[in-house]
């Protein structure tokens, strides 16, 4: 007998659920339906699942809530890590850049095509197998490539000193910024720490997919721009003045090289 992932699904709206678990199931899924958070809270701690997809706007929690509820649960268990991707109706681009800030995998706006949700789904899993230290059928870090036995891969050249304001702590996988640690996703720590081994090199939208994500083909470009945006912001707040991060239009982005030694 097949294994047939178990991907649960949290969303309210009934007539998406249908439409969920019809396309999961026939592409060899076993789904499982929750109306609301609670349900969904009690179904992973039941089973955790191969993935979760959350809808944002639950009835009696948020997506975001959720989310961090079914992390902080999943480390309790001391299982691997669960791969989540967030469902939202809303077009405002803050719901999809927090999602992505808090650690999801993906993202997908309603209305959207049940055949793409599936192929991202997919793209996700066999990802986080790859990375996944107990083989197929088991998941591990969501499909980041990055985390403590595997971080990202090396850019494709010997790195550089990385300029003053920035340290990098590969082991804790942490950087600072002008002395203050910056409180990263694994997604941010993974373009942050390339573009510092090269400043001044440019990194086209494939290349930091392909060494972040590990497989170029299986990401898209906006999730770069998101993460780069959010990563902007954090720098920010460390030195408002100073613009790190260059943005080559059409092209990708670079580690500015020269930089003040003080904020």
């Amino acid at each position: 007998m097949s294994f047939k992932p178990r991907i649960l699904i949290a969303e309210d709206e009934s007539g998406i659920a249908d439409t969920l678990q019809y396309v999961l199931k026939s592409d060899g899924f076993t789904p499982v339906w929750c109306a609301t958070a609670e349900e969904a809270i009690a179904q992973f701690a039941q089973e955790p699942p191969a993935l979760a997809i959350l809808d944002i706007g639950l009835p009696d929690l948020n997506g975001f809530e959720l989310f961090k509820r079914l992390r902080a649960l999943n480390q309790s268990q001391g299982g691997p890590e669960i791969p989540m991707l967030f469902l939202t109706a809303r077009s405002d681009e803050i719901d999809r850049v927090v999602g992505l800030e808090l650690g999801a995998d993906d993202y997908i706006a309603k209305p959207f095509s049940p055949r793409e949700l599936v192929a991202r789904v997919r793209t996700i899993l066999r990802r986080s197998t790859r990375n996944s230290p107990a083989g197929p059928g088991t998941t591990a870090a969501p499909g980041t490539g990055v985390s403590p036995q595997n971080p990202p891969a090396a850019p494709p050249a010997a790195p550089q000193t990385p300029p003053m304001p920035f340290a990098v702590d590969n082991e804790r996988m942490q950087i600072r910024y002008y002395g203050r640690l910056l409180e990263l996703s694994r997604y941010e720590y993974g373009l942050l720490r390339l573009l510092v081994q090269r400043p001044g090199r440019v990194f086209t939208r494939d290349e930091l997919l392909e060494h972040v994500w590990d497989d170029a083909s299986d990401s898209f470009d906006r999730t770069v721009d998101a993460h780069i945006k959010t990563l902007r912001a954090k720098l920010k707040t460390v030195a408002p003045d100073v613009e790190p991060i260059r943005t080559l239009r059409g092209t990708g982005y670079a580690l500015n090289e020269e930089l003040p030694s003080k904020a």
